[in-house]
């Protein structure tokens, strides 16, 4: 496979473990991204002039540049908060054969590999 794109990674926070499964469900299911990490974090933050303190779920979208704006605007769409973090990252080192495997996963002519080898 001759790859043709870059990785990138776009970052999302979310109020809770659900949400954020929810959305990596809708944005997996369509081929956006070929993979959600995601965890929980302690945020702090300005919000309309008073600081907030909370738990929150980081979410890391794993995709290709080339579908990282479609990837964004169903973040945006379907994001439960006001105003979602959405903040991508462009990978500049990526092994080839992660990226090749986010190219074919993110591919509307999908032909799914294996990322994890179980024998090794």
């Amino acid at each position: 496979m001759k790859i043709r794109d870059e990785g990138t990674i776009v970052i999302s926070t979310f109020s809770d473990e659900r949400a954020a499964r929810d959305l990596a469900r809708k944005v997996l299911d369509a081929k956006h991204c070929a993979c959600v990490n995601y965890a929980g974090i302690h945020s702090m933050y300005m919000w309309k002039g008073k600081m907030e303190d909370h738990e929150e779920i980081l979410a890391l979208f794993k995709t290709t540049r080339k579908s990282a704006e479609k990837l964004k605007k169903a973040i945006a769409k379907h994001h439960p908060y006001e105003v979602p973090e959405i903040v991508e990252l462009k990978m500049s080192d990526v092994s080839t054969g992660y990226l090749s495997w986010l190219a074919a996963e993110t591919s509307t002519n999908r032909i799914s590999q294996k990322r994890h080898n179980p024998a090794k």
